[in-house]
């Protein structure tokens, strides 16, 4: 989701409390785990409550073109959306997006302070591709980050789109397009 139809959330974070470290993400840290556990000593660190995340999140709006893409997608197929982001971060962009499905993980939170997560599972997005093809699917996938690339090489055809060059450069098996006709050209010609 964040990358490829909104943008990064906590890049948002980022800029809105001029806490550089926040703007790392998946991108930078393939090591999800260490990567949150990262991002939530920040948060504490600074007195970050997840009301002040969301009032970012709402201020969002979807990348350009993002929403006609999806719209166009949805007549050619499902669309399903597994994410690394959170239930209690989605919200505001999903409705932007007319509220596709949203598979994502959740945050645990005590009087408005986030102080862990939890994990939908383990490698959740490769895991759900898997299982789709259990059932039969066909499936086609696209992402942006290291933490996209095993559900791209389980699908029956994955791409990248908007990958940084160190993405791009390790994964050179998936084909990388810069905007969102192109994903849909490429999408169109693996269903």
């Amino acid at each position: 989701m964040e990358g490829v139809l909104t943008p990064e959330i906590w890049i948002a974070v980022a800029e809105k409390t001029k806490i550089p470290d926040l703007r790392r993400t998946t991108r930078d840290e393939p090591d999800y785990d260490k990567l949150m556990r990262y991002r939530i000593g920040i948060l504490d660190q600074h007195g970050i409550k997840l009301s002040d995340i969301q009032a970012v999140i709402r201020s969002l709006s979807l990348l350009d073109g993002a929403k006609q893409f999806l719209d166009e997608l949805r007549t050619l197929t499902q669309v399903v959306i597994l994410s690394d982001t959170f239930e209690q971060f989605a919200q505001p962009l999903i409705r932007q997006l007319n509220w596709p499905t949203l598979l994502c993980h959740r945050l645990i939170v005590e009087n408005d302070r986030i102080t862990g997560y939890q994990l939908r599972i383990p490698d959740q997005k490769r895991k759900a591709v898997a299982a789709f093809k259990s059932l039969n699917y066909h499936v086609v996938s696209a992402g942006d980050s290291f933490n996209d690339t095993g559900m791209l090489a389980e699908a029956n055809a994955g791409f990248l789109i908007h990958a940084p060059e160190n993405v791009k450069q390790q994964f050179p098996q998936f084909k990388a397009v810069e905007s969102h006709a192109e994903l849909l050209k490429l999408i169109k010609g693996a269903i």
